[in-house]
């Protein structure tokens, strides 16, 4: 069980990536001089990814968990 709690522990972590990525995103876009409407559909982008990210960071830590139940 001890494989099952490192391979959650990395799909956690990659949760973990995409969700700084969705903050640096941000950052990048709020620095942009966009109009309004462009700016929202670009924010649409970073809000899928971050639920995505989010989702990947659960699934990972749901593993972490039934590795140490387990074990």
């Amino acid at each position: 069980m001890d494989t099952l709690i490192w391979i959650g522990a990395a799909i956690s972590l990659a949760g973990v990536a995409g969700l700084f990525w969705c903050i640096f995103y941000v950052i990048k876009l709020r620095k942009q001089s966009l109009e309004d409407a462009e700016l929202r559909a670009r924010m649409q982008k970073a809000v899928i990814m971050n639920f995505a990210a989010l989702a990947v960071s659960t699934l990972g830590l749901m593993m972490v968990v039934v590795g140490i139940f387990l074990g």
